[in-house]
Order: C-alpha cells, then structure tokens, then sequence
C-alpha cells in the first residue's frame, strides 16, 4: 500500500448473522454520499456469525473520522456490532521484539524501508544486545531488556511501559524466544503477533523442527498467531509449508524453515496493518 492510494476509511465488523447487515451498512454510507472502493463479507452459519470490512474513499464523506464513528454507532448498536473504523493515511505503530536470530528482522526492517510495509517502527526490543548495531544502522531506537526467571515481571513492566511510552498500537515478536506474562497478553489481546516455526498445532514449544525431524513429518512449516496465555494456541493468522524429506537433515530444515517464516510473518503483518483480519473467540476470518 503505498502512499498515491487515495485515502480511505476502513470499516470492520462482526456481529450475530441475520438479514439486513448489508443494507443497513450500505444505506448508512450511501446515504451519506460515501463511494465504497472495496468491500467483503463471510457468514459462518456453523456459529450464526457475520463478519465485513468495507473500505470507503475518504473525500466522499462530508465528515471525518470521529464522526463518522459517532454517526454510525446506532447503526452498529441496532446489530449488537463489535466494530472498528481507522484510516489508511495514519501509519500504524509497530514495536518489534527480538532475541539473537535476525532473519524475521531483517525482513521486516528490509520491507519497511522500502515503504513495502505502511506503518511506524518507533523501536526494537530485544533481551540481548547482539543486534543493536544492526538496529541503529536504521536509526531506531534500541532497547536492551533482559529476560531472566528472576527478573520477568520487571521485564515485562518494562516492555509494556515502552510499548506505552512509544504510543505502540502492535507489537510483532520476530523470533523473540521468551513466553510473555499472561498479564500483558490479556491487555494487548489481538494487539501482539508471533511467528512460530511450526505447522501449528504440531509441535508446540521449543525446538519444533528438532521436533519434527524425530517424528519424520514431510512438510513443515510456519504459523503466525495472536499470542494468548497459552503457549502458541491463539488466533492462526497465516501459515505457509515447505516439503522435506527422509534426506533433510535438521539443519537444513532450519534453513529452509528461516524463509517460511520470513514471508509468513511479513503476510501477517501487512494483513494486519490493513485491517483484514477480524477475531472472534480463538479464530480469525481474515479478508486477503
């Protein structure tokens, strides 16, 4: 998304199914002089759910954001609505946690330079200091929090209050190798984004391609989630797999692996900072 894309509003939406959500979202913008530019909606009839993201060009509205907000919520209160409006000129704030690998943040790093990913980095975390240099070379902000099991809940006061400080709106763990408290989990719910190297459900935890090379699998792959309190089981957001071999031993798996998790994570993100994914319990309907 770069920035020639006229401005837009996204609305997103999930709500009990029932008839007229559509027309009722489409009248209020029509009536409004509002131009949809996109627009896309999933019913799950298994669990009566509904779920849209409709993007709207900006300057067709004779308001802005907040009241457009304000005017539509009885509509969004008619349909017992969660719901949420943003606009697309206003860059995302994205902290990024890491420990010692730097192939997630490379990519990252690589793709926001290039305006390929349309958000903020105000600055990167990292419970070790071997990619400070690396970070400040782009010139953000490094910050060195060690992560001890004495010192956790300091630690994880301190990456919160960073991320609060630097008016974080997400964070992305890039290969960051610690569990987060269950405490910041549940603030920052659907607000942090993992990347693990595995094709989840399989091989939760540590090592999963030491994992998957003793149970001999052939594929494996990467999982980009929302993290929750419990270890490497919320919301899946994309996932990508690669095709081994009795051949591959667990260092090339680890190779072939790193690329998997480079794009998988990198899709993630930018789905995120579009807007396009919408959770509800422990599962996301994700409008690519």
């Amino acid at each position: 998304m770069g920035d020639e894309t006229p401005r837009r509003y996204i609305l997103t939406l999930t709500c009990p199914d029932r008839t007229g959500i559509v027309a009722g979202v489409g009248s209020f913008i029509a009536s409004n002089g509002g131009l949809i530019t996109q627009a896309a909606q999933h019913g799950d009839a298994l669990h009566n759910r509904f779920y849209m993201r409709v993007e709207i060009q900006a300057d067709t509205l004779p308001f802005y954001l907040d009241e457009l907000r304000e005017r539509f919520a009885p509509v969004a209160k008619q349909f017992d609505m969660e719901w949420s409006v943003s606009d697309s000129s206003v860059k995302k704030r994205m902290l990024v946690l890491v420990s010692k690998l730097d192939h997630c943040l490379n990519d990252l790093l690589h793709r926001w330079r290039n305006k390929d990913l349309h958000c903020e980095i105000p600055c990167v975390i990292s419970n070790h200091n071997d990619l400070r240099s690396f970070v400040e070379w782009h010139g953000i902000p490094f910050f060195h929090v060690p992560v001890t099991p004495d010192t956790k809940t300091q630690a994880y006061a301190e990456v919160e209050r960073l991320f609060r400080e630097f008016s974080g709106d997400f964070m992305v763990l890039a290969r960051y190798m610690q569990v987060l408290s269950d405490d910041m989990t549940q603030r920052l719910r659907n607000r942090i984004i993992n990347i693990h190297h595995s094709f989840l459900p399989a091989f939760v935890g540590g090592k999963p391609y030491h994992q998957a090379f003793e149970r001999g699998v052939k594929m494996t792959g990467a999982t980009s989630h929302y993290v929750t309190a419990e270890l490497d089981a919320g919301p899946i957001i994309e996932q990508g797999v690669i095709d081994i071999d009795h051949g591959n031993s667990i260092e090339e798996m680890v190779r072939l692996g790193k690329d998997i998790e480079k794009s998988v994570l990198s899709r993630s993100v930018r789905l995120h900072l579009e807007d396009r994914i919408l959770v509800h319990r422990n599962k996301t309907v994700v409008f690519k």
